[in-house]
């Protein structure tokens, strides 16, 4: 069974996290299939709009870490070519929230043209807290959109957040009921893919424009930074914290330049 599942309906191409189990933690398998599907999507003109969303009761829990941390990020690692095709697609992005979004399953929506919650998706960036830094040019997008005081505030502290706080921070249209998830995400889809799709898609296009050189530097340095600590000390004792069930004690740890 494949864990990025894909349906093409109506112009609509339904890209899903699809390993309920794990609560569609990603591996590299998975950011491997998420890119080429928004590959094809860009290059398929039956494709008007991308509507993203998981499976089961989660959205995505981010990283399946012991996956992620068994390929260093370079030129072999799939992160870097999934950031590209998510922060130049041209096409309309909705996303479909409920349940837990992590790590990634946050800092994507700032890519999404359209995210919709329910009352059960419960937010998190919680970087530092796994001595790592933000990613997705969520450093860079997200004081823009909720400003410097309450971005400081998701990506210092890490702390998990309300589909209500992540409307107030611009990350989300509206917050609905969970019944009426995916038929509210499918009405807006609906609506993007019966609009002319050149005048979309040039529109798209001028509203990321006047940004995109400041976003792409802002993926790039975050990245190289994101390695580094990876395969820093502080990452270490949380990964190791993670998987030995406890928390992680950084009090031996002195701020590095």
């Amino acid at each position: 069974m494949s864990h990025i599942k894909t349906e093409n309906k109506d112009g609509i191409l339904f890209l899903a996290f699809n390993r309920p189990d794990k609560k569609n933690a990603i591996t590299l398998d998975m950011y491997r299939a998420f890119t080429a599907a928004l590959k094809s999507a860009q290059a398929d003109a039956a494709v008007r709009v991308v509507l993203v969303h998981g499976e089961g009761t989660a959205f995505t829990a981010g990283n399946d870490l012991a996956d992620f941390l068994s390929v260093p990020i370079d030129e072999n690692s799939p992160l870097p070519p999934f950031l590209d095709a998510l922060t130049h697609f041209e096409k309309p992005l909705v996303a479909a929230v409920t349940g837990p979004a992590v790590g990634i399953g946050t800092t994507m929506l700032l890519h999404c043209d359209l995210a919709y919650c329910d009352t059960t998706a419960k937010f998190a960036m919680p970087f530092t807290n796994l001595g790592l830094v933000p990613e997705g040019g969520s450093s860079y997008l997200l004081p823009r959109i909720a400003g410097q005081a309450r971005a400081a505030e998701l990506l210092m502290l890490g702390d998990p957040f309300s589909g209500a706080k992540a409307k107030e921070a611009g990350l989300i249209n509206d917050v609905v009921a969970p019944e009426k998830l995916m038929e509210t995400a499918l009405a807006a889809a609906k609506k993007l893919a019966a609009q002319p799709p050149t005048a979309l898609r040039l529109t798209k296009s001028l509203l990321k424009r006047w940004s995109r050189e400041t976003m792409d530097r802002a993926v790039s340095a975050e990245l190289d930074i994101f390695a580094q600590q990876l395969r820093g000390p502080e990452a270490k004792e949380a990964m190791t914290a993670f998987f030995e069930k406890r928390k992680p004690d950084f009090s031996k740890f002195k701020q590095s330049n």
